[in-house]
Parts: structure tokens; sequence; C-alpha cells
């Protein structure tokens, strides 16, 4: 894949609204729906176009208005210090930052007072984030905070941020796992750790940040060295935690078609569950959002969308979509990191689908057995049907009912929820 069409892709589209959800050719694509007459159209709320399906006014406007309301209340949840939410990790600011400045207001007062609060945070090394007084598993989550705040810098716009978002991917570069193991090419949370770690999770997180902020490189002073990661690895690291034989060759690798192609949380962990198959084998099963995840990663990785890996990513999706849950919750001794309920990060995976499916480029999907489906349709109507209504402010906003993950948090929430219908909202 060119770079310079990633570069085009959701993380450039800042203000588009435009909702044209074209459905191009799929080629050889077994997932993807040819153009369908308009008598089958896909979902009442389409019409068909010759080879495009369009989303009608009446959605569109329903998603703008949901857009504005729940700006309108992220609005008044900000702190008088700036912040919003947690004041200990700066990325539950740096969020909202995201969503309020794809909606055009990277310049507003909210905006420049969170950016305010998130460069107090930064330290001479390039990370951004609060130290712990207490030593806590995973520190201050350095990688997770510094990555997801030198977007919303960089979302920003303002030129005088340039050096810290630079010095941020330097951080950032340095803190991807390089050593001769299983979690080579990942990410965790934090790069001081006494073992050896990396996560997808954190992984995407990394790579996504690397590439929407890689534009600052060319700022650089004459001489400078330029700071990337390395993608060879980061694509090593992306099979290692792929739930496919044909890529990975861990043993828990699944044939299965219902495992096959999906993604897992790390090398030696999936919170599915696993099974033991015919031949005693224990097989994991794969992690929705961890796919999304994964086929985002693969496309930040330059891997073409018709690679064999991004297509069998792409078909466990379409076969397991569901919108009503993230988790395939499993059985696990007490304290075991597997799922218990089906609903557990399912705003994250609303946000990491919407990216994933909006950078592989294709809307309408063809499931066997089942009638096809336009993603950013079915999301949407979702999203809508979720929001809450806040008396106090008239302003809309989402929650988790299951804590997990931190979604019991309705600004994270609603700022997953707003990214996520903003890219949907995308052509």
């Amino acid at each position: 894949m060119k770079r310079n069409r990633m570069r085009t892709g959701w993380a450039g589209m800042y203000c588009a609204m435009a909702l044209v959800c074209g459905a191009q050719e799929a080629g050889t694509r077994p997932s993807a729906a040819p153009a369908t007459p308009a008598a089958t159209a896909v979902e009442l709320k389409s019409q068909a176009g010759g080879d495009q399906w369009v989303v009608i006014d009446s959605l569109r406007n329903e998603a703008r208005a949901a857009l504005e309301r729940g700006l309108i209340w992220l609005r008044a949840q900000q702190q008088k210090e700036g912040h919003w939410s947690n004041p200990q990790h700066p990325a539950l600011t740096a969020l909202p930052v995201w969503a309020l400045a794809r909606s055009g207001q990277a310049d507003s007062e909210p905006v420049r007072r969170a950016v305010a609060y998130i460069r107090q945070h930064a330290h001479d090394n390039g990370a951004i984030y609060v130290e712990p007084k207490e030593k806590v598993k995973g520190g201050g989550l350095s990688n997770y905070n510094t990555a997801i705040c030198m977007v919303a810098l960089h979302l920003a716009g303002d030129p005088e941020l340039v050096p810290l978002i630079q010095r941020a991917r330097a951080f950032v570069a340095q803190s991807q796992h390089l050593g001769g193991d299983i979690y080579r090419g990942g990410f965790g949370y934090d790069p001081e750790n006494d073992r050896p770690y990396a996560d997808l999770s954190n992984s995407y997180i990394a790579m996504e940040a690397m590439r929407m902020t890689e534009s600052v490189e060319d700022a650089r002073k004459a001489g400078e060295a330029r700071v990337d990661l390395d993608w060879k690895a980061s694509r090593e690291f992306l099979e290692k935690t792929q739930n496919d034989p044909a890529v990975n060759p861990q043993s828990w690798a699944s044939p299965d078609p219902e495992e096959k192609g999906g993604f897992v949380y790390h090398p030696e962990q999936t919170r599915a569950g696993t099974y033991t198959d015919a031949d005693g084998v224990v097989r994991f099963r794969s992690m929705p959002g961890m796919t999304y995840a994964g086929l985002l990663s693969y496309i930040y990785a330059e891997v073409d969308p018709k690679d064999p890996r991004v297509e069998a990513t792409v078909n466990w999706a379409v076969r397991h979509w569901n919108l009503d849950a993230a988790s395939r919750p499993a059985e696990g001794p007490a304290g075991s990191p597997v799922a218990r309920e089906d609903k557990e990060g399912l705003f994250y995976q609303y946000n990491v689908m919407a990216k994933g499916l909006s950078a592989y480029g294709r809307d309408v999907f063809r499931p066997e057995g089942r009638p096809p489906f336009n993603w950013r349709v079915q999301l949407i109507e979702k999203l809508l049907s979720l929001q809450k209504i806040d008396p106090a402010t008239g302003g809309g906003y989402w929650v988790n009912d299951v804590g997990r993950y931190w979604e019991s948090d309705p600004v994270l929430v609603t700022s997953y929820a707003l990214i996520a219908l903003q890219i949907a909202l995308a052509p």
C-alpha cells in the first residue's frame, strides 16, 4: 500500500461530513458485495445509486444532531484545570481533543485549555504522562498516554507544538520492543518492564499515532535524523497475534474456520478463552476488538488490503459481525483475564472498528448465509440508539453499563463514540 493513501484515510478527514458510502468493486475479495440493484438495497436507510450505496439524508441529519449533542456534553465536562476525567491519565483529556478537533473545533478555548494541560505533563525524554506516586503495574502508562496525546497535539494544528510532537514520536519509537523474543515488534503500556511484554491494543495505538503524526518529520532541521518504527518488526508482531496457522507457527493458532483469521490480545494470551481440539491441542479463540485492531495495524504497517493476511482478518470480522457484543465470554479460573460479559469493551470496539473498516476501504459486505450490510449505516444506527440525553446540559453522552476497560467513564466512552460516528459519517 502506498503511504500517501494512508495519509488521506480517516485520520486526515478532520471535518469531512459527507455521507456517501461507496462500495467499490471488490475484485476477488470473498467478503465484499458487488453492486446491487435498487430492488434489493442494503438497509432501508440506504438507497442504491449505481455502484454506490448512498445513505439517505434523514440518517445523516440524525447523526449530525447526535454529534452536536455529544460535543455540547463533552465541552461541559471539562474541568477548570483544562483536563477531562481522571487527571492522572492525560490520554483521557487527549481523546476529547480528538473529537473536538475532528469537528472543526481545533482552534477553540476547550482545546487550547486541554493542550495546555497536556503540555504540563511532557517529560524531557518526550513522554507525556503523570508519574504515579506509588509503583503500580504498567507504571504511568507512558506509552499509552504519550501515543494518544501526541495525536491530540497534532490535531490541534498549532505549529509551536511540532517540537513537542517530534520528541513524543522519538519516545514512542524507542519504546518499541525489539528483543529477540515472541513480543518483538510490539508495544506495552510502559517500556520500563521487568520482563519482555507487548500487547496488540497498545501496539495498534502506537502504530496509529506514528502514522497520524508522521508529517512532523518533514519539519526536522537539516541533518536531523528522522524518527520511525521498525515496521518490519511490527508486521512480525502482528503475525504472532493473528489466529491463523498460515502466518503464525505457534501451537495455539487455530485452523478452525470459526477462529482462523481473527486476532488475540498478545502472543501468549486471548481473552476469549480456549478450546481443546480433537488432537488434544489447546487452541485460542479470536477476539472481535483485537481483530479490528489487527486490521488497522496491518494497513498502517503498509500491508496491502489484498494481502491474504488482511483478507483473512476481514473475513473473520464479517463472519462474526455483531454490534451488540464486543467480547466472547469464556470460562476461566478466578483472576484470569477472560471476558465475563459480552459488552466488555463495547465502545472501544466501535471506535477501532470504524477506524479499521474505513482504512480497509470497503463499506458493504455480504456474509455467507446473511443479508449484505453497510457497516457505516449499521454503526451509525447503533450509536444513535445508545446515546443518552443529559437534562442538565441538553447534550448527549454514551456510557457502557459494563465498566471493564474504564468504560464506566462517560467521558472516555463519549469520546470513543464521537470519533466512531465521525469516521462512519465520512466518505
